[in-house]
């Protein structure tokens, strides 16, 4: 198809632009007419809202689905998940489906589990318990508690691919259970927020590594075998996320996802899903930072856009390998049908990627192995 691209993006980070101009896209201002739009949360709630009545045609994407908050509310992801587990239980278990769906903490929503969350809290009183608005990022509004009354804090205030060249956030300062450090968010948040405001100089600014780094550190001091089931049940949680919301995902046609998720390894290389975030962070704090997010916002440009063609939402195109870059399939549907009958969920063998940015569309297909 002839012509350049038009794009427009009411985010400015230099990793988008300069993927942008690299590929001699034309940019054009929001009342044009485009064919990109790399948009906020914020907008694309405008861009489908019944009110506006905005209709995209066949040659416009877009970087979300119109409900995309059915997976990146905190909130409404544990709903899912658990209608998720009920719907797999009410069909048996057989071969063991539902036993490994337990990769979220246990969750309770505020005010309207506050009974259930009281009698939970009574079983482990001396237990701490961590407090997350649903709505909000970059550690905003979080704190952790450790008695009844301080809860009353918180009134006040299809194809489905991972990123191999994901990171890993940590603290300044080390890790400690003691009720007297609750309140210091340093010790609980990893949040770059947070942390570049530590008191530790000795930390770059990213306060992180990179998941090759964590991945050869855990195979030296843990072994490569439980390091290698630790990555596996990492993806595996990403795959089962998605098709916990996928019934109610409106899989819009013009719609792509750049999913940034967050997971926490405890102690026993156990990992748990903690959210999952629409608009993963493109700020740059380190030159690392930023060459890893330029490459993964060049990979996604590549898939979501193939050859930098005007996009055309009839397209029905399998990328070959090399447009993937360092994105892995994990879960291809096509293939996943055609294969037949699922596989026993617990044996959960595939590919080893990173988890950091997971990644779904409909789009494409490569000849890799699939979880069911």
């Amino acid at each position: 198809m002839a012509g350049k691209v038009k794009w427009v993006t009411d985010i400015e980070k230099s990793v988008l632009i300069n993927n942008f101009e690299k590929r001699g896209w034309v940019q054009v201002t929001e009342n044009e007419d485009w064919n990109f739009y790399w948009m906020s949360v914020q907008t694309i709630r405008n861009v489908f809202s019944v009110e506006t009545g905005y209709r995209l045609s066949d040659d416009q994407i877009v970087n979300h689905f119109p409900n995309h908050y059915e997976l990146t509310r905190k909130d409404l992801m544990v709903k899912n998940i658990k209608r998720y587990r009920k719907e797999l239980e009410k069909e048996g278990d057989e071969n063991g489906k539902y036993l490994y769906l337990d990769f979220v903490p246990v969750t309770y929503m505020l005010p309207a589990d506050y009974n259930l969350f009281v009698e939970e809290f009574r079983k482990s009183p001396s237990s701490t318990w961590i407090m997350k608005p649903c709505g909000k990022a970059q550690g905003k509004g979080i704190f952790l508690i450790n008695k009844l009354s301080q809860i009353k804090k918180w009134s006040r205030d299809s194809k489905t691919s991972s990123y191999k060249l994901g990171f890993c956030r940590f603290c300044t300062v080390k890790y400690t259970p003691s009720t007297s450090e609750l309140d210091n968010m340093f010790v609980h948040l990893t949040n770059v927020a947070i942390q570049k405001h530590g008191v530790r100089t000795d930390f770059q600014a990213g306060h992180g590594g990179s998941l090759s780094n964590l991945r050869l550190y855990l195979e030296s001091t843990r072994g490569k075998e439980v390091t290698s089931k630790l990555f596996d049940e990492i993806h595996w949680i990403i795959v089962q996320s998605l098709k916990a919301v996928a019934p109610v995902m409106n899989n819009d046609k013009h719609c792509f996802e750049c999913y940034g998720y967050d997971i926490i390894i405890d102690d026993k290389l156990k990992p748990w899903l903690i959210e999952v975030n629409a608009s993963p962070s493109l700020t740059s704090s380190t030159a690392n930072d930023r060459i890893l997010k330029y490459n993964l916002i060049n990979d996604t440009l590549n898939i979501a856009v193939p050859n930098g063609e005007i996009p055309d939402c009839k397209w029905n195109k399998s990328p070959p390998k090399e447009v993937l870059g360092n994105y892995e399939i994990l879960y291809d549907e096509e293939l996943a049908q055609g294969d037949g009958a699922d596989r026993e969920l617990r044996s959960r063998q595939g590919q080893s990627l990173g988890p950091r940015a997971g990644r779904s569309r409909d789009s494409g297909r490569a000849a890799l192995t699939t979880w069911k």
